[in-house]
């Protein structure tokens, strides 16, 4: 707006004003917290029992970081919440519980095998978990009586998840009906649901995959180590390096070769590849992020070439 008030020689007093201060400018990174920051708050504000899925991995830890400064020095308002397939790296599970004894976190387990042991589930051809875990996820919202889950998802990821609003429907079932999003206009979020719905809420929806690794570079955010280049014995099988496993691989015409390798994200093993890399370093794999073609999903996470649609098909069975 144009600032009116009167300057110069011609003022009442006969001296000019005093120079106007000028805000201070946000970075990008600055906006993006605040932006994720209110998202959290405005979540914390509307639902009786949200709850954060925490895996451990790079998205859900920046997720986490933003929501404890969020309410410091409050402790965080509500719980954490993993599904384990029982194919998850070692790795990454090990951080998961260090990091949730450090902050005072109370975490909930929902395990895939305990649904396999008792018949509730049935283990696939291919080994692949990822699928089984809509079962579980659903009874622990059910029997947590969750009416909002935190998700780590961006829109960059993926097709499917850039058609989701920050706030995410879900009917009874735990499906998602992309003709059911609401408008978000001025950054106002609508949580209302029925009886028996919930929402999903994505605070890094307007994230990148760069931006994640800016944010941890400059927030100094701890990550697990398979995030960064190491040694490792993996097989290659439909251009994905995988680790070997008791998911079913390799198979006697795939060798394991001990390569230097990295994970742009984190899930079962069975469908999550690494890639070849010497990334030491956040800074190194900003570097390496920045000069690829290809998204995080699309070059490591078998699942989401099962066809066009897959991502979207089991949203509409309520995955993440």
């Amino acid at each position: 707006m144009r600032d009116l008030a009167p300057t110069g020689p011609g003022t009442a007093l006969g001296t000019a004003a005093p120079p106007t201060r000028q805000r201070p400018r946000l970075s990008h990174l600055d906006v993006l917290e605040s932006e994720a920051a209110h998202i959290i708050r405005e979540s914390a504000a509307q639902f009786e029992r949200p709850a954060l899925l925490f895996s451990g991995g790079k998205d859900s830890m920046v997720m986490l970081y933003v929501a404890l400064k969020a309410f410091r020095p409050a402790p965080l308002p509500f719980g954490l919440l993993h599904v384990d397939t029982g194919h998850n790296f070692p790795e990454v599970l090990d951080f998961r519980d260090r990091v949730v004894a450090e902050h005072g976190l109370r975490l909930t387990v929902a395990r895939v095998e305990d649904y396999l042991a008792d018949g509730r589930l049935t283990e696939r051809p291919d080994g692949t978990r990822n699928p089984l875990q809509t079962v579980p996820l659903l009874d622990a919202v059910t029997r947590g009586r969750h009416d909002a889950l935190f998700g780590g998802g961006r829109r960059d990821e993926e097709k499917a998840r850039a058609k989701e609003r920050v706030f995410s429907v879900r009917d009874e079932f735990g499906a998602w009906d992309p003709r059911r999003q609401r408008p978000e206009l001025w950054s106002l979020y609508n949580g209302r649901h029925r009886p028996g719905e919930h929402l999903r809420v994505f605070p890094l929806s307007n994230w990148t995959e760069l931006d994640v690794w800016q944010y941890i570079v400059r927030e100094k955010v701890d990550l697990p180590s398979i995030y960064y280049a190491h040694e490792r014995d993996v097989f290659r099988r439909n251009g994905m390096w995988l680790t070997a496993g008791e998911w079913g691989g390799p198979k006697n015409d795939e060798p394991v070769e001990r390569r230097s390798v990295r994970y742009r994200t984190v899930g079962d093993m069975s469908c999550t590849g690494a890639v070849e890399s010497d990334a030491a370093d956040p800074d190194q794999v900003i570097a390496e992020i920045a000069a690829s073609r290809l998204t995080e999903r699309g070059e490591t996470r078998a699942d989401d070439q099962l066809s066009e649609a897959a991502m979207e098909d089991r949203k509409r069975e309520g995955y993440f």
